[in-house]
């Protein structure tokens, strides 16, 4: 019996062995077949390099070349697996062949659907806040110099224009929210590639920008909280895209010019503004007669008596029945003198040297030589690409622009850097380094003074610009004796600057994939800046006086940092109901330094120029130094809840503290609550021709803690000497320096808030070809920052404190259409208007309306 069962064991091990065999040797046999094949973009046609295809069930797979083709031993059947980020996913069922060419398709929602909210992304379908979203790519043929440009005709966006050199403009979001505007109090918060940004708007290249998000009521920028009350500005820039790598390279060539809101007279109509100057003191009543009379001058004598035509051209006379001999008897004149000089003398053009100019016919276009137009020139190239495990982004570029004020220059050489990397299935990680160098500096013609633009349009068109040498004129309405005019390209000769600034910014960040679902981000933002200012004016320059002539050197840097730990939730039940969770730390610092070195009346000699600071008269001399620090914190907490995709809901709630608010209210909270209603989702709606509709309904508050000086609710000491504050000694007064207290504190300095009611309407028509947004909002600002004056038995002129309100209420509507889209050629409309009404409602106390 042993025996037996000891055979059939053995006969039961060789079965195995030989089925086992058998078994893979047919599996041999059945993957022994090669197909090969090609992966496409479906829209483009672009072949697509390291897409993954795989066998569906096994992990027998590869990945496209270069070129977009694979190799890959098969079985007789089975489904391939063509993967791609940012394309859906295609199966391809396996069949005799063995040449496959596959297309994928682009995921829709990866083009268009998805919107940057604030530490995290949304669908389009699923907000609940304004938000408008902006794609540079759909302006791309305007050449935006600035990102400026790129937001113009943003529904409720304000952006002003600025001729200089730098360009640009002011921004405001839904009106001015409150009276205090230093420190950039009204204007929107930035936010690049998820970072605060606190650099400035030129620091950032428009051909690197790929997405821009406008968050304007409190529930989309609530989670921005103490810094959003003026609205968000999110901007994305571009990163590589799956494929071959793309180089582009653009140029750009445009002008600026000064609008023509000013009229400068030429000659002619110069001699007729000084006529209609001293004829407004002609007419008036005649003590002799008692009648109002026209024309009437005094003698002579020191007589008033009536004098038609006194200060007409002598060549119009005849309008008043003069003579000319009668005409020339009004004045006493130099015998010979010419009527030509007798008219100017009494228009007053004896003054300095302008009457020689007018007599000889000398005349000069002071306008036209102060101002120019403009040429704008803008070169970028970038380089970019990306595949499963690597995504990459760089660009350089160069502007060089001129102002439309001669001698307003700016250039500006910027780069950027943009890696996104998969280290694994659970970790990414990131950077962006950009830097820009820039001189945006600006000669002036006297050390502090500006505005020499507007002080040379108003020298007389009867001025020199040049003498009869061919040399600059200084003073150009000048006679010798008395200096007035002014000719910068003289002053120019005697000056130098050299101004300018350094800036990196860079970004750093890491995504983990933890169970459940739950993912964690890592974002820190460390911003480097170097200032730096040299200017001089030489002690040749006549006419200038010791205390202005000489040196000025400053210098200043600036570090920034700010970071923030995020976890994110999101979880789908029973298909219908999907939840999102997100809650962020963050924290951040900003710390300055500046010192400033002013050298006047060098001596012995400034030949030196801005290099020589240590001979200055030390009387005149001054030195300067500052530095400043400011923290601040936060907490945030965000729920979406979304149900069938037909009623959603966003609530959050932040808590911020800041360090230049007083002591006893460094922290504020402000919460947020949003609901929308996809009606056209529901079951009921059947009206074809609206295929999306959207009501949207939020309520919240975002504080303002934008202060131009961190340490506004501290009192400061000042430095100053006196013999006021002297004592007696031998010799009599003494001078003694002193402390003294330049601010009065306020510790009771609270957050500026803004409260936010928004009601919108999103709709789409004819499969979304047209689609638009309308929306009704009210904001009321309160505890407005700003300066109350004191009594002058306090020892201050003024305290900075919480008072006043401010209402802005308004209406927007916009609405876009797609009116052509064929393969080649693509034609898009878009129309957009805003209604903002601006009301201060209280300062000190509640206004009334009062009617007579």
């Amino acid at each position: 019996m042993n025996s037996n069962s000891t055979q059939l064991r053995f006969a039961f091990l060789l079965f195995l062995l030989f089925l086992g065999v058998g078994i893979k040797e047919g599996v041999a046999q059945e993957a022994n077949r090669q197909i090969s094949g090609i992966v496409k973009d479906s829209k483009t046609g672009q072949t697509i390099p390291g897409a993954g295809v795989k066998l569906k069930g096994t992990s027998n797979g590869t990945s496209t070349d270069a070129d977009g083709k694979f190799v890959l031993r098969v079985p007789a059947t089975g489904v391939l697996e063509i993967t791609y980020i940012g394309y859906d996913k295609q199966e391809v069922s396996l069949t005799a062949s063995t040449t496959y060419n596959v297309n994928i398709v682009e995921n829709s929602e990866t083009l268009q659907d998805v919107v940057v909210v604030g530490y995290g992304t949304m669908r389009k379908k699923d907000l609940t806040g304004s938000i408008v979203q902006v794609l540079p790519d759909k302006i791309a043929n305007e050449n935006p110099k600035t990102v400026q440009d790129i937001l113009r005709g943003t529904p409720g966006l304000s952006v002003g224009y600025d001729a200089s050199a730098k360009g640009g403009g002011s921004m405001q979001l839904r009106g001015q929210r409150s009276v205090y505007s230093d420190g950039g109090h009204n204007d929107p918060l930035i936010v690049l590639d998820g970072m605060v940004f606190y650099g400035e708007l030129s620091e950032i290249n428009p051909d690197d920008v790929g997405q821009i998000d406008v968050l304007k009521d409190a529930s989309a920028a609530a989670i921005y909280g103490s810094r959003a009350a003026s609205g968000v500005i999110i901007i994305t820039t571009k990163k590589g895209k799956q494929g071959k790598p793309v180089v582009n390279v653009t140029s750009n060539i445009g002008t600026t010019m000064k609008s023509e809101y000013r009229e400068v007279f030429g000659p002619e109509a110069y001699m007729q503004y000084r006529e209609d100057w001293y004829k407004k003191d002609t007419y008036g009543i005649n003590p002799t007669t008692g009648n109002y009379e026209a024309y009437q001058a005094r003698n002579s004598a020191g007589v008033l008596v009536a004098q038609p035509g006194r200060y007409d051209n002598p060549a119009n006379l005849e309008r008043y029945g003069v003579t000319l001999a009668q005409w020339r008897a009004y004045t006493t004149n130099t015998a010979g003198e010419s009527d030509a000089s007798i008219y100017a003398r009494r228009l007053t053009l004896n003054e300095g040297g302008i009457l020689a100019d007018y007599l000889a016919g000398n005349t000069y276009n002071w306008y036209d030589h102060t101002f120019r137009t403009g040429i704008n020139k803008d070169l970028n190239a970038s380089l970019s690409g990306a595949s499963d495990k690597m995504n990459y982004y760089m660009s350089m570029g160069y502007l060089k622009n001129e102002g439309a004020v001669n001698y307003n220059n700016y250039t500006a050489v910027r780069s950027n850097l943009k890696l996104e990397g998969k280290v694994n299935s659970w970790l990414e990680i990131g950077a962006n380094v950009n830097f820009q160098n820039r001189s945006d500096g600006d000669l002036t013609p006297g050390l502090g003074l500006n505005y020499w633009d507007s002080n040379q349009i108003r020298n007389s068109p009867f001025s020199r610009y040049k003498d009869a040498n061919g040399n600059l004129v200084q003073f150009p309405m000048s006679d010798g004796a008395i200096k007035r005019g002014v000719n910068y390209d003289f002053d120019r000769q005697y000056l130098e600057l050299e101004r300018g600034y350094n800036v990196l910014n860079t970004i750093f960040n890491a995504k983990v994939k933890l169970p459940f679902n739950i993912t964690y981000s890592f974002n820190a933002s460390p911003r480097y800046q170097w200032f730096y200012n040299r200017y001089f004016m030489s002690a040749s320059l006549p006419e200038s006086l010791p205390v202005n002539r000489g040196v000025d050197r400053e210098t200043s840097k600036r570090f920034d940092w700010n970071l923030n730990n995020t976890l994110t939730w999101e979880h789908t039940f029973a298909q219908k109901h999907r939840l999102n969770v997100t809650l962020v730390q963050e924290a951040e610092e900003r710390q300055y330094w500046q010192e400033r070195m002013e050298a006047r009346n060098i001596l012995p000699t400034d030949a030196l120029g801005f290099h020589n600071v240590a001979n200055g008269t030390r009387a005149n001399n001054n030195i300067t130094s500052s530095d400043s620090r400011q923290t601040a914190d936060g907490l945030l907490g965000r729920l979406f809840y979304s149900y069938d995709d037909r009623y959603m809901i966003t609530a959050s709630v932040r808590r911020d503290g800041y360090s230049a608010f007083g002591q006893n209210n460094p922290y504020a909270t402000f919460p947020a609550v949003a609901v929308a209603w996809n009606f056209t989702n529901e079951k009921f709606f059947n009206w074809k021709p609206m295929t999306s509709g959207k009501l949207r309904v939020s309520y919240g508050e975002n504080g303002n803690r934008a202060l131009a000086d961190p340490y506004v609710s501290l009192a400061d000491l000042n430095s100053g000497q006196g013999a006021t504050m002297g004592y007696i000694v031998g010799s009599g007064m003494e001078e003694v320096k002193y402390l003294q207290i330049g601010r009065m504190a306020n510790p009771n300095l609270q957050w500026e808030k803004t409260a936010s009611l928004n009601l919108g309407l999103d709709f789409g028509f004819l499969n979304d070809r047209i689609t638009g947004t309308m929306e009704y909002y009210s904001m009321k600002t309160t505890d407005m920052i700003m300066f109350k004056r004191l009594p002058q038995f306090t020892g201050f002129n003024n305290v900075i404190t919480n008072l006043g309100e401010v209402q802005n209420k308004g209406f927007e509507f916009s609405v876009s259409t797609l009116n052509i889209n064929k393969d080649n050629f693509e034609w898009r409309s878009s129309l957009t208007f805003s209604y903002n009404q601006n009301k201060i409602t209280s300062i000190y106390n509640e206004f009334e309306n009062i009617l007579d």
